[in-house]
């Protein structure tokens, strides 16, 4: 029996001489087992097969597994394929279970986790504290994936869909959902649907390939985020074209020396807090597993800003920097401590380029929405505060 093709066929990156293939998210999974068991629940029949449409735009056939349906209630499970980007969820199982329910006036699918997906238990993740850890776009997914199907089968009340994944409370053991306040199993995740293997390498490598396309179209200054906060801020409070933005991931230092060997006169970041508070701190990879300074960072700006011991404490048991800007929010330092930390992100930037460039910042906190904070130099930055939407602080 041939092996059925999944959509992924066609899709790889290459590594020295080896070609590693793509895989698809947690997300994915959910997204899929929800919609071929809304299916078989909906229409009273069983499928091979089920089609999903990622936010990247690539289309994924997917085979159901573990199928089991009736009038009232349907589940299967989805086998996740990370592709050749070593992850700790591969092969497992993700299921949903989806029932009928009564529509309320706001909502026709209402998502829940089950055994094996963690809950939120502190403050501060994109999920609200006691909300099963499937985060925004996965649920999105879901949404979109079980509506289409209402709608293909004339159902216009309510579903109900709880995702599991069997063994994920121990494989979770292996991740950092503990430590960030997320027991009980793993977290549904993923952006666009899609995991690409990439090397740091070969990662740094297009970072500066996409430099030096912007460079050799004329750019002289570079406006970066390290990922989809950071570019969801620049769209949605700045005049700036987010087109015009390019990502650079962790890899900060190796941006900034990159861009000083390209050429360019500047470089403005724009990132949330949990990043960038690394920097303040002189730490230019801002992965986790290189380093995790973030409470000590808060902590020493709170401090710096007139903060006292009881607040200082408070500030390194907190396990995110947005549970942290709580604290510091409710003894009226929120403003001074930014300010802190953005200078000394300032500081250390032109540390690393040797005063070669110019090196920008706007820092932000989704606690505050409203209010970014930012070092500028009069060449880079001219007009900065003029191309916010709303009325922020720089």
């Amino acid at each position: 029996m041939a092996e059925q093709k999944n959509g992924l066929e066609g899709y790889f990156v290459t590594k020295g001489s080896k070609k590693l293939r793509y895989g698809y998210t947690t997300g994915s999974c959910a997204a899929a087992a929800a919609k071929a068991a809304t299916w078989m629940l909906l229409s009273q029949k069983k499928i091979e097969k089920i089609d999903l449409l990622t936010p990247r735009g690539i289309l994924l056939h997917l085979m159901p597994l573990d199928v089991c349906f009736d009038e009232q209630q349907a589940s299967c499970a989805i086998r996740k394929d990370g592709g050749d980007d070593p992850d700790a969820t591969d092969g497992l199982l993700v299921y949903a279970v989806v029932s009928k329910c009564g529509k309320t006036k706001e909502e026709q699918v209402f998502i829940d986790g089950g055994k094996g997906v963690g809950r939120i238990t502190k403050p501060g993740l994109e999920q609200p504290v006691g909300a099963a850890a499937i985060n925004r776009v996965p649920r999105e997914m879901i949404t979109e994936a079980v509506r289409e199907v209402c709608e293909m089968c004339e159902y216009s009340e309510g579903i109900k869909v709880c995702i599991s994944i069997p063994g994920g409370e121990e494989v979770a053991k292996k991740t950092f959902n503990p430590r960030l306040g997320i027991e009980g199993g793993l977290s549904v995740l993923g952006t666009s649907g899609i995991v690409v293997p990439m090397s740091e390498k070969a990662l740094i490598a297009s970072i500066r390939l996409e430099m030096e396309m912007k460079r050799k179209n004329g750019a002289k200054y570079l406006l970066l985020t390290p990922g989809n906060y950071g570019a969801d801020f620049v769209k949605e409070n700045t005049k700036f074209d987010v087109e015009s933005s390019m990502k650079c991931s962790n890899y900060v230092g190796e941006t900034l020396d990159m861009a000083v060997e390209l050429g360019f006169l500047g470089v403005l970041f724009v990132a949330h807090i949990g990043k960038f508070v690394k920097v303040s701190g002189g730490i230019m990879n801002t992965h986790s597993r290189h380093s995790d300074a973030r409470a000590e960072l808060m902590c020493a700006h709170a401090l710096r800003s007139g903060a006292d011991l009881e607040t200082a404490k408070a500030i390194l048991e907190t396990i995110t920097t947005e549970e942290a800007m709580e604290i510091i929010r409710m003894h009226g330092l929120q403003d001074a401590v930014m300010e802190q930390m953005a200078e000394k992100v300032h500081q250390y930037m032109q540390h690393r380029v040797e005063g070669a460039i110019q090196t920008e910042a706007i820092l932000f906190s989704n606690r505050f929405a409203d209010r970014a904070f930012g070092v500028y130099s009069s060449g880079l930055a001219a007009g900065v505060a003029a191309s916010f939407k709303k009325t922020i602080v720089v």
